[in-house]
C-alpha cells in the first residue's frame, strides 16, 4: 500500500513538471532559455579554448626559460651545486605561475584563487614543516658552502661523491653506486667531513718490524722509496719515526703529504712497495709470538 501510495505521488510530481515545461515553452521564455546557454556554452568554449592556448605557450616558455637559465648559468661557470638548486627552484615557481594563468584564463578570479593558494599554502606549510626545514636547509649549505657538487664527503653516516644539491635533498653517491638521498636539514645541522676540499692530503703508515732489526736500514730503505715516487710532497717533509715498542713488533710511522686526488692511488701502491723492499732487503715482519717457561 505504501509502495502505491509513493509512485502515485512521483506520478503527481512528473505531471507537474511537464506542465512547467510546456507553460514556458507557451509563454515563449523558452527560446531566452536557449538563447542562454547557447551564450553560455560558446563564453566557456572560448575560455577552455583560451587555457588550453594558455597551458601550450606556457610550458613551450618554461622550457626555453630553463634552457636560457642553464646557457647562463653555465657561461657564468656557477658552481654545479648552485646551478642544480636554481634550476630545480625555478622548476616549480613557473608551473606555480603557468596554474595561475590557466585557471584565469578559464574565468576564475585569480585574486580569490590567489587567496585560496595562499591559505592552502599555510595549512601545507604547517603539515610539511619538515620540508621547510629542509629548504631552508639548502640555502644555508649553498651560502656557506660546506662542500659543493664532486665533493667527497662523509655525513649523516653516509660516505659518497655529492652529485647533486636540490632544494629538499642533497644526492650522494656512494663507493659502491648507492644513491643516497640526504635531506637538506639534516646536513645543515649536523657534522660534515670534507675530504676534498683541501688540495693535500696526509697519508700514514705503521709499519711493523722484528725486534733486533737495524731501525736506520729500515728508514733509509723507506726514504728512498718516498724519493722515487713523485706524486709524495717534500713540503711538509716526510716523515719517519719509532712509535712504539709493542708486544711482538717494533712499529715505525710513516708520515707523507700527497695532492688529494692521489691519496688512495699512493696509499695501495706504497704498501705493496715497502711489502716487497723489505723482503728482498731481508727485513722480517713480526707475528704475535708467545713463550712458554714450562717449570
Amino acid at each position: 500500500m505504501i509502495q502505491f501510495l509513493q509512485i502515485a505521488k512521483d506520478s503527481v510530481n512528473v505531471a507537474k513538471e511537464i506542465e512547467t515545461v510546456e507553460s514556458v515553452i507557451k509563454s515563449g521564455h523558452a527560446d531566452l532559455i536557449i538563447d542562454k546557454l547557447v551564450e553560455l556554452s560558446i563564453s566557456a568554449g572560448k575560455n577552455i579554448l583560451m587555457a588550453v592556448v594558455v597551458y601550450i605557450v606556457g610550458r613551450f616558455l618554461i622550457s626555453l626559460i630553463q634552457k636560457v637559465l642553464a646557457n647562463m648559468l653555465s657561461r657564468r661557470k656557477v658552481e654545479i651545486s648552485i646551478q642544480t638548486f636554481l634550476k630545480s627552484m625555478v622548476n616549480i615557481l613557473l608551473n606555480v605561475l603557468l596554474i595561475i594563468s590557466v585557471v584565469g584564463a578559464l574565468g576564475v578570479s585569480t585574486t580569490s584563487f590567489a587567496a585560496l593558494l595562499a591559505s592552502a599554502g599555510v595549512a601545507i606549510g604547517m603539515a610539511l614543516s619538515g620540508n621547510l626545514q629542509n629548504f631552508a636547509g639548502g640555502l644555508i649549505i649553498l651560502f656557506f658552502k660546506p662542500y659543493k657538487v664532486g665533493d667527497w664527503i662523509e655525513a649523516q653516516g653516509t660516505s659518497g661523491s655529492v652529485t647533486a644539491i636540490q632544494i629538499m635533498h642533497t644526492i650522494v653517491t656512494t663507493a659502491d653506486n648507492k644513491v643516497v638521498y640526504i635531506p637538506n636539514g639534516a646536513m645543515s645541522s649536523g657534522v660534515i667531513t670534507n675530504y676534498s676540499r683541501m688540495e693535500t692530503r696526509r697519508v700514514d703508515w705503521t709499519v711493523g718490524v722484528d725486534y733486533g732489526e737495524d731501525i736506520d736500514k729500515v728508514k733509509r730503505i723507506v726514504e728512498g722509496l718516498i724519493a722515487a715516487d713523485s706524486r709524495i710532497l717534500q713540503t711538509p717533509a716526510p716523515v719517519i719515526a719509532l712509535q712504539a715498542l709493542d708486544a711482538s713488533s717494533v712499529n715505525v710511522t710513516i708520515r707523507v703529504w700527497v695532492p688529494n686526488a692521489e691519496y688512495w692511488n699512493v696509499y695501495f701502491e706504497m704498501n705493496k712497495k715497502i711489502y716487497d723492499e723489505f723482503n728482498k732487503q731481508g727485513i722480517d715482519f713480526p707475528f704475535p709470538q708467545l713463550t712458554i717457561h714450562q717449570a
